[in-house]
């Protein structure tokens, strides 16, 4: 059975870094945030979507959104999986 999450990450930590290293850290927040969370184990890998990547880079290296909604799905056999929130996105938050 598949262990379904809705998850807000607050991605401040991405602005604490240099402008041009934002977008880079905001991703690396989003991996940290899910291991801290899902209590990933070594064995298991994560797989960011498309669309996750998309939205933190939609405004360029230097402005990353300040926080992203996710769901977070994990499978027996599977990559955790990180897919963008559909109902937060069209919210427009």
């Amino acid at each position: 059975m598949a262990d379904i999450r809705k998850m807000t990450i607050p991605l401040r930590g991405a602005w604490k870094v240099s402008r041009n290293h934002r977008a880079n850290r905001a991703i690396e927040e989003v991996k940290r945030h899910v291991v801290r969370h899902m209590k990933v184990t070594n064995e298991e890998t994560i797989w960011i979507d498309e669309t996750v990547n998309h939205k933190i880079w939609e405004r360029g290296m230097q402005k990353p959104p300040r926080r992203i909604n996710v769901v977070v799905t994990r499978e027996e056999g599977f990559p955790i999986e990180i897919k963008l929130d559909d109902e937060s996105d069209e919210e427009g938050v």
